[in-house]
């Protein structure tokens, strides 16, 4: 029985604390977050641009047939 007492008042306290105004965390503006991925995105677009370009004039150089 000491036990569940012990549990209930650590989850009371704890929920009381979640549900705080106060004490409530506001997180980061969607805005940068979306610059970000952008600009990861854009990152890596042009490196997989480069990696294409670059197997690409590799495969230009093998021969074209087998004598």
């Amino acid at each position: 029985m000491r036990l569940l007492n012990l549990a209930y008042a650590s989850v009371a306290a704890r929920l009381r604390t979640m549900l705080d105004r106060s004490e409530a965390d506001r997180g980061d503006s969607p805005v940068p977050t979306a610059f970000i991925v952008v600009g990861m995105v854009v990152i890596a677009v042009a490196v997989l641009a480069g990696l294409l370009g670059l197997a690409n004039n590799y495969l230009g150089q093998a021969p074209q047939s087998v004598p």
